[in-house]
């Protein structure tokens, strides 16, 4: 399989889920909400619809849909959130019903900062890519989100939840995915934190075979990814001199090592077979890492990949990333769907497994990273945006020739 051709086909899959698994009714309260995955046609995602508004720009860019088709679908999308979804201090709850935008009644716990901030950063690229009546939606949308009520200034650090009950719990204590947050939160034009916020978490290193690097608990794919599918990391480094794009080159690299060393134990796991990540599985959804861990946070391995685990690393290793998708390709036909390639598989079970549905994050962050290596678009209107740059620069962000760090 060419090369680009495979990349086209599956970033089309993608797009055509943030597209078609859409509330396309425009009379509906929830116009514009998109399914979370599409073996539940009830439940909606903030965040499948932070990256299906930038998935609309890409579609525009790529001739899939007209300009004017993506702008009513954005503008539309973001008076739903202004006006319609549920909400807590500006803060969006991560499961909505697909026709009401209220929260999913049948599981929620609290409105979400780290689902609330992907769909942000969708909004972000929109404005710039729209101007005009979409970036003052963005604006009133981004203006109401109250930053504090998530910041716990007595350790330093967000909370992960709040309810007005329980107040806030759990801390945004180590690194994850969560930069974006600290560069909204920051910024914010209404409510924002301290600077000082992105000191708060901790900076654990640890090594695997030889790459060193910043890791998270159980060092799923996904920490490594989502902000830098907005943030371009490339050649920045922060008031410690961390450059965070190599520090997610060395964990790809990490993860697809581990892949290649479990492969005696795990048919399914191997040099072409890798980046073990959060993804449905033949018991459930599951978030396997790759060392190093966090002490007593090793996940269990069982034997399940995820192609957006490799995908969704193609900015830092374009050969093995898509060496990876051509074996998905070519060699599991199973592993194909309506929208490019199907969730995840298992051959470590009996009969091996493939899922028979996709996942609005996985299919999101597999197309963006697609488009940022390929044209580096999402990246070039994110960093454009007036709020992202005084972000960075309050954050103390830095190309490496201005850095003062040795």
């Amino acid at each position: 399989m060419d090369t680009q051709k495979l990349l086209d086909l599956e970033a089309k899959g993608c797009f055509d889920f943030f597209w078609k698994e859409s509330n396309a009714d425009k009379n509906s309260p929830g116009y514009g909400l998109i399914l979370d995955q599409s073996a539940n046609k009830k439940v909606a995602s903030i965040a499948s619809n932070g990256f299906g508004l930038t998935a609309i720009i890409i579609g525009i860019e790529r001739g899939w849909i007209t300009r004017e088709e993506g702008y009513e679908r954005t503008k539309g999308t973001l008076e739903t959130y202004l006006n319609n979804v549920e909400h807590a201090s500006g803060f969006f709850y991560h499961f909505l019903n697909m026709q009401t935008g209220k929260k999913n009644e049948e599981w929620y716990d609290c409105a979400s900062i780290i689902d609330t901030a992907i769909f942000l950063c969708g909004a972000v690229t929109s404005a710039e890519y729209f101007g005009g009546e979409i970036s003052e939606l963005f604006e009133k949308i981004y203006a109401r989100v109250d930053w504090n009520v998530y910041y716990d200034e007595l350790v330093n650090q967000f909370y992960m939840g709040y309810t007005p009950e329980r107040g806030g719990f759990h801390h945004w204590d180590m690194y994850a995915e969560q930069m974006m947050m600290y560069v909204l939160g920051v910024a914010s034009p209404t409510h924002p934190v301290p600077a000082k916020i992105y000191d708060g978490f901790k900076r654990s290193k640890g090594k695997y075979k030889e790459y060193e690097y910043i890791h998270a608990p159980g060092n799923a794919m996904f920490v490594h990814q989502y902000s830098h599918a907005f943030v371009d990391f490339r050649g920045i480094v922060d008031g410690d001199g961390i450059d965070w794009f190599e520090n997610s080159v060395k964990a790809s690299l990490a993860n697809r090592a581990f892949c290649k060393e479990k492969s005696s134990e795990f048919k399914t796991y191997h040099e072409n077979s890798w980046g073990l990540t959060a993804s449905a599985s033949p018991t459930g959804y599951r978030v396997p890492g790759a060392p190093p861990y966090y002490e007593g946070c090793e996940p269990e391995l069982e034997g399940t990949i995820a192609p957006t685990g490799a995908a969704g690393s193609i900015v830092f290793t374009p050969e093995e990333s898509i060496a990876a998708m051509k074996y998905f390709y070519e060699e599991h036909p199973q592993l194909w769907g309506e929208y490019g390639f199907q969730d995840s598989y298992n051959l470590d079970v009996s009969p091996p497994w493939y899922s028979d549905h996709v996942i609005g994050i996985d299919k999101g962050i597999t197309l963006l990273m697609i488009e940022n290596y390929q044209t580096g678009l999402v990246w070039d209107l994110f960093m454009k945006n007036k709020y992202v740059k005084r972000g960075a620069d309050l954050l103390g962000w830095k190309k490496k020739e201005e850095s003062t760090v040795k």
